[in-house]
């Protein structure tokens, strides 16, 4: 029993947490907090207390996640676990907190979006939206994977040599982080990501290039997630101007559309999309596209 909490916090890192922000998109106002760090949110006793806290770690050794749990703990908070074993699953069953044991694979966390969504889908009670990404999944072949591979293919080539930065609106800004983390992690390349209409206000003129600034400039390419059928129509103004300022700049743009018969196709057939792109980036640049040991080096350094 989850009880009736007000609020739900996800803790998690990296692939493991990408699953909240995008609730964020399929459910518009869902009360859910994406905690990435140590801990707890610096929220007040009360409010932590009327939240269910949720530990998000496909490993389960991440060990932010597992301090934030002990610190959930010492505080006597509601809690549950989304892991694929190891160190936080066996805490979790030794306490009896809830937990879903997600399939272990053996692919990277942020291969397994899919399994994360479904599983926070069923821990916050959001059992119609359930069914709809349930059904969804059973008609894969919606997604068209043949030609989202020829599209991811064909922008990396275009990629090639450049810096991507990825723009979205502001409801969409998980989808650009996701592609952000997919060419960081995959594609062994740097990335950067904001969104409209903050963006309009401050970065946009880190590109006002001049001659003295032109070098640190002419590496990027900017990838505009554009949502014709969602995105705020003065959202939809902003992108068109920028494009053009752009554009007189010198900049390369990419347009990539977010379309779908519904949102869960909106979002996914453009993660793969991201997906194909740095996996074919990264044959391009010859690295690995899945193993990360830059980040296991780090956490043996730590």
């Amino acid at each position: 029993n989850l009880g009736d909490p007000k609020e739900f916090v996800v803790c998690g890192m990296g692939g493991s947490n990408l699953a909240g922000d995008l609730l964020e998109i399929v459910s518009p106002g869902i009360d859910v907090f994406s905690h990435r760090d140590y801990g707890l949110p610096p929220w007040s006793d009360v409010r932590l207390k009327e939240s269910l806290i949720i530990l998000s770690s496909y490993s389960g050794n991440t060990e932010e996640v597992i301090d934030s749990y002990w610190a959930g703990k010492n505080k006597g908070l509601a809690m549950a676990v989304i892991s694929a074993g190891w160190r936080l699953l066996e805490i979790a069953k030794h306490d009896k907190f809830p937990h879903i044991e997600l399939p272990d694979t053996g692919i990277q966390p942020r291969s397994a979006l899919g399994f994360s969504v479904k599983a926070l889908l069923k821990l916050m009670g959001k059992d119609e939206i359930l069914r709809e990404l349930v059904g969804f999944g059973r008609s894969l072949q919606v997604l068209r994977a043949e030609e989202l591979e020829d599209r991811g293919r064909e922008l990396a080539e275009r990629l090639k040599g450049y810096i991507p930065i990825i723009y979205a609106s502001e409801r969409n800004y998980p989808i650009a982080y996701n592609w952000k983390i997919k060419f960081n992690e995959t594609g062994k390349i740097p990335a950067f990501c904001n969104a409209f209409p903050e963006l309009n206000h401050n970065e946009m003129t880190g590109f006002d290039i001049n001659d003295t600034t032109k070098n640190l400039s002419e590496r990027f390419i900017f990838i505009l997630l554009e949502d014709s059928n969602d995105d705020h129509p003065r959202i939809q103004k902003r992108m068109e101007v920028l494009t053009k300022l752009l554009k007189s700049r010198n900049f390369k743009i990419e347009i990539q559309e977010l379309e779908g018969v519904n949102i869960f196709h909106k979002i996914f057939s453009s993660l793969l999309v991201a997906d194909w792109a740095s996996f074919y980036l990264a044959q391009a640049y010859g690295v690995d596209p899945e193993q990360v040991p830059m980040v296991e080096q780090f956490k043996k350094l730590i």
